[in-house]
């Protein structure tokens, strides 16, 4: 109990140092974290989780929102052991100088095309995140996972500058170790 106790301590007096630093960066990323928790029906939740990112793409400056919050209304998803959990939806907006390019709140059913029905079915939409940019458009890699584990299936979502997106499965680090090795 009194390491659990240290660490949160740590954790508050590391954030609020990143907090009281000056804004030196303009492609500071900015996160809101909360605790994950079980209520009282016994189902799990995620933390509500906020990302924010500034960007330079083709010379023109992009502003990314993520918003990760466990949702009541999709299908609850139980694990082999039992324990239940909320699955999360997440809201992306991407916008350029104001104006919005981009808007769309995802769930694992936008993925479903990319996991097979058995992963699906025990899986939830963990997370996503900015990666890159390339020619093609702003990268953002999303991640359909079993709860609590390291299993999961990365799938890589690409926005054009005009607002197209279009979707694709990652290769696995593990997978790419075994194709090399055959």
């Amino acid at each position: 109990m009194k390491k659990l106790v240290y660490f949160q301590l740590l954790l508050i007096v590391i954030v609020g140092m990143a907090c009281s630093g000056k804004k030196d960066n303009q492609n500071e990323e900015r996160q809101v974290l909360l605790k994950d928790s079980t209520d009282a029906r016994g189902l799990q939740r995620m933390q509500i989780s906020k990302s924010e990112k500034d960007i330079k793409y083709k010379g023109k400056d992009y502003h990314i929102s993520l918003l990760r919050t466990p949702s009541d209304s999709l299908p609850h998803v139980a694990s082999e052991q039992g324990d239940v959990y909320l699955d999360n939806q997440i809201l992306l907006k991407l916008t350029r100088g104001g104006e919005h390019i981009f808007s769309k709140t995802f769930t694992k059913k936008n993925f479903s095309s990319f996991v097979d029905d058995t992963f699906f079915a025990k899986s939830i939409l963990e997370g996503m995140v900015y990666d890159k940019t390339t020619p093609e458009g702003i990268v953002l890699s999303a991640s359909i996972s079993y709860p609590q584990t390291d299993l999961y299936v990365p799938v890589s979502i690409t926005i054009t500058a005009d607002g197209k997106m279009s979707m694709k499965k990652e290769e696995l680090m593990e997978d790419a170790y075994a194709e090399d090795s055959i």
